[in-house]
């Protein structure tokens, strides 16, 4: 028990809090997933780096990079600039 004692780091673990909280996200998570996965296939199509989406979306490859990790919580106007980008459909009901 003291050896591992010694290897137990000084800070606590948050994987509990971390998977609750993944549990009372799961929807929107489940939707950012979709939409990381529709941006990087049509990336790939298109040969497009995270740093070229950034540029024509207006905002740094570092939110990039969050948004196509499939975490981000996305405004409508995100949405819709990621859709004009990259000429997907994300949102499935057309604006009258």
């Amino acid at each position: 028990m003291e050896r591992l004692k010694q290897h137990r780091s000084a800070t606590p673990s948050q994987w509990r809090e971390k998977a609750e909280w993944r549990l009372q996200n799961r929807t929107w998570l489940r939707h950012s997933q979709h939409i990381a996965m529709l941006m990087l296939d049509k990336m790939e199509e298109l040969n497009m780096t995270q740093k070229e989406l950034a540029e024509q979306m207006g905002c740094s490859q570092q939110y990039v990079s969050k948004v196509l990790k499939g975490h981000e919580n996305l405004s409508l106007e995100t949405m819709a600039k990621i859709e004009d980008c990259l000429n997907i459909s994300i949102l499935k009901e057309e604006l009258v």
